[in-house]
């Protein structure tokens, strides 16, 4: 009875092992690159104008100092600020703001790829928190969308 309990162990502990072992090896696909011909900013109602055209001017620089190498499928971004909250936390100087992002192909119009996520930025300032919440999610824009840096 200690024989089979003693190989039933080690069975399982070289199961583990190996499923260890595969689990590190395995990469993961790369994500899709797209060539970014241009990109407008939209937002509902009361929007601080700074925020939008912030993200729109940087946004757009990034794209027109891309350069891509090889033939890639072509889209035009359409960046939704969808909220923002400003003045959060227990020192008041933090901004939430929640981006949508729909990728369209240049040929057809159809939507070929989405991404959503929350820019969280710290101002002391609250006259510049504009500022820094456009430049944060113009990075994580460019980030995304494999764009170059900043050119400004």
């Amino acid at each position: 009875m200690n024989w089979l309990r003693s190989c039933f162990c080690r069975a399982t502990l070289v199961c583990v092992a190996l499923t260890a072992c595969g689990s590190l090896s395995a990469t993961k696909p790369a994500a899709p690159v797209y060539d970014v011909r241009s990109a407008v900013v939209l937002s509902g109602p009361n929007m601080p104008a700074e925020l939008l055209s912030g993200i729109n001017d940087r946004v757009n620089a990034a794209i027109n100092a891309t350069v891509r190498d090889t033939v890639l499928p072509r889209v035009v971004l359409t960046i939704r600020v969808v909220s923002v909250q400003k003045g959060l936390g227990f020192q008041k100087d933090r901004n939430v703001a929640k981006i949508s992002i729909d990728a369209a192909s240049v040929e057809d119009g159809s939507v070929i790829a989405v991404s959503a996520f929350d820019v969280t930025s710290i101002a002391a300032d609250p006259k510049l928190a504009d500022e820094i919440l456009a430049e944060d999610a113009a990075a994580r824009i460019r980030s995304v969308f494999s764009l170059s840096g900043r050119s400004r």
